[in-house]
């Protein structure tokens, strides 16, 4: 697929690169392969190869330190030379921290319907978790990022295709550039010294202008700005009792989700960037904020209405209300299709509480506390699935939502439920670790689900509504 840029024409095609990002945080404990995708950039400069302006490339240090033995050691130029500047330490491409794709990049990946790539040295690499237009992502060591970055596909034999050709033609193999073992080991020894450590500490406890001339408050408590689109004062508190209600039942709950196995933290959890037609984009349009200020989810995570908005928000989700991926569900009273936001909402302005039926290791993947407190802010009172990851599981008691698993050798196929019934599930006032609970819908079927609460502790936490209420009431019994 053909596309100007910046005056020149180039070609995408399925497994294109139009990602690079060179991330530490998860290797800062091994500076040789940072120093390897130094060093290789640093060869492949001198060897003259480039990498094509319009793949988004990145270098996020996870410590200063990083950046500092990579100074020292002369490769930092080569990696800038080859578009890996430095755009700051902490999350970054991972979450969708990223610059935005040119939009030429966007419009040849949507009209040729592309499977273009990322590459990154981070540890996220789910589908669209970049770049909603990014179907394809792969991790891969810092060396090897660049390595793509220049080849500009994933579509390449390193062993028997060159990595690129310079400008007069020489083809240039990725064993020419590669650094050898050699090379890495007297580079590591000259570079990384135990006095960098000790000065780089320094500097952190002295802090610098910039950090030191910030404003901060003074007062106890903390001065919420009602104008913030980034830190707003969080919904988990609203309605809290000095003493915790005994447990309810819950009466007459739809299903919002109606949800296949495998469903990851990654499908429920608030990640990437925050996509043009999504809720939390409706939110921030009225905020009077342009697609180019929309940021990330991971920019706005301090912002509880813009995180419950991206609940479920993942372009892979697969809604078996639905029948294809996407974030949308069956607002099933009205029949209507909305964003899962929006009718969660709505069953919520109707007084409906709702629940999620799952298949197999419902949670999976990486643990995030914002794939229960999500969930908990669309109004989610139980999961009911076939099996549960055990640190999700975990999450959702915590928060306050019941996990509740079917018997074995039941799911809601062999049930025969439709999702589109509503449920009543009988919470008792007294509760025991993986208690049967009975769940009863309203086309007749009456079933039993294991309450997935392990000891004494577990119960508690839901009884109090989550551990969050659990502490404040507890801070609030020894107030003066």
């Amino acid at each position: 697929m053909p596309f100007l840029h910046e005056g020149t024409e180039y070609k995408l095609a399925h497994g294109s690169v139009v990602i690079a990002a060179v991330i530490s945080c998860t290797n800062n404990c091994n500076p040789s392969v940072m120093l390897a995708a130094g060093l290789l950039a640093k060869k492949a400069v001198e060897a003259g190869l480039t990498v094509k302006p319009y793949i988004r490339t990145s270098l996020a240090p996870g410590s200063g330190m990083v950046t500092h033995y990579l100074s020292a050691s002369g490769v930092l130029p080569y990696l800038s030379v080859l578009g890996f500047e430095v755009i700051g330490y902490g999350c970054a491409t991972c979450v969708g921290n990223m610059a935005p794709l040119p939009e030429a990049v966007v419009d040849a990946i949507k009209q040729g319907d592309l499977v273009a790539c990322g590459v990154l040295s981070g540890n996220r690499n789910f589908e669209g978790r970049l770049c909603e237009c990014v179907r394809a992502n792969y991790l891969a060591s810092p060396p090897l990022v660049v390595a793509y970055a220049i080849a500009g596909t994933v579509g390449i034999d390193f062993e028997t295709e060159p990595l690129g050709v310079t400008a007069d033609g020489k083809e240039v193999y990725l064993r020419e550039v590669w650094p050898t073992r050699e090379e890495l080991q007297q580079t590591e020894e000259q570079s990384i010294i135990p006095s960098m450590f000790a000065d780089v500490k320094e500097r952190m406890e002295k802090g610098n202008k910039l950090w030191n001339s910030l404003e901060a408050p003074e007062c106890t408590l903390f001065p919420w700005d009602p104008k913030s689109t980034y830190i707003r004062c969080p919904s988990f508190f609203q309605k809290l009792t000095k003493e915790a209600p005994p447990p309810q039942s819950i009466e007459n709950a739809y299903a919002l989700l109606f949800l296949g196995d495998m469903v990851t933290t990654d499908h429920i959890s608030p990640a990437g960037s925050i996509a043009r037609v999504s809720a939390a984009a409706k939110y921030l349009t009225t905020k009077r904020l342009t697609p180019r200020e929309f940021n990330s989810y991971g920019a706005r995570r301090g912002n509880d209405a813009v995180m419950t908005r991206g609940t479920f928000a993942s372009i892979k989700l697969q809604n078996r209300f639905i029948g294809k991926t996407g974030p949308k569900t069956l607002h099933i009273p009205s029949g209507q299709t909305l964003d899962v936001f929006e009718a969660a909402e709505r069953y919520q302005r109707e007084g409906i509480p709702v629940i999620i039926l799952a298949g197999k290791k419902y949670g999976s993947g990486n643990s995030r506390d914002w794939a229960a407190k999500g969930p908990y802010l669309l109004g989610v009172k139980a999961v009911i699935a076939e099996s549960f990851e055990r640190m999700h599981k975990n999450h959702l008691v915590g928060i306050g939502i019941a996990p509740l698993q079917f018997l074995p050798g039941e799911s809601a196929d062999v049930l025969g439920l439709s999702g589109k019934e509503k449920f009543s599930i009988s919470i008792p006032e007294v509760l025991s670790p993986r208690q049967e609970l009975t769940v009863k819908a309203s086309s007749g079927k009456i079933f039993k689900v294991i309450a997935l609460f392990e000891n004494e502790m577990d119960i508690v936490f839901f009884k109090q509504g989550g551990i969050l209420k659990y502490v404040s009431r507890n801070m609030l019994q020894h107030l003066p």
